[in-house]
């Protein structure tokens, strides 16, 4: 099963370093990665898609807690949150294709970010499941090149839960 961490650090050199350290040392891979500051000065959030089962993630939560910098590790798999990835994709697009590129761009709102004679480049901002619809929709045009960055979450203070409100509405 994939986990989604959060993990708050003090904002100092090397943080990263231990925390991959620690992730090698243990066998585990981490699929997804991204960083950034915080609601506090010189406190970072570090957000990571790591495969394994409960167990490893709860021996891997006590591990981080060990780390000088780290404050607060928090499991976001199981708990309502926000989830948010964004990417940029380049694809070819000729005159012929190119007002049908732009409809499905408007269908999944994304943005046209550049235009070229014989490319579109969309910034598509979403869930994980967005970024793998629009890669296979738009694949038979020709993907020239997809830059994403890691999953960024934060826990609903709603509690609302919409993955599960999803599946009630599949349901009528």
């Amino acid at each position: 099963m994939k986990h989604t961490l959060s993990v708050l650090v003090e904002d100092e050199a090397g943080v990263l370093t231990r925390i991959a350290g620690l992730f090698a040392r243990r066998g585990f891979n981490i699929e997804s990665l991204a960083v950034g500051p915080a609601e506090q000065v010189g406190i970072s959030r570090i957000t990571m898609v790591v495969p394994g089962s409960d167990s490893d993630i709860e021996q891997l939560t006590k591990q981080l807690y060990k780390l000088i910098n780290v404050l607060k590790v928090q499991d976001l798999t199981d708990v309502p949150c926000v989830e948010r990835e964004l990417m940029l994709l380049k694809v070819n697009a000729n005159s012929t294709t190119r007002s049908e590129i732009i409809e499905f761009a408007q269908i999944f709102r994304t943005r046209v970010v550049d235009i070229a004679e014989d490319a579109l480049t969309l910034e598509v901002v979403g869930d994980p499941g967005k970024m793998v619809a629009i890669v296979q929709v738009l694949t038979r045009f020709g993907i020239r090149e997809i830059a994403r960055t890691g999953k960024i979450a934060l826990s609903r203070e709603s509690g609302v839960n919409t993955e599960y409100l999803k599946t009630l509405e599949s349901r009528l």
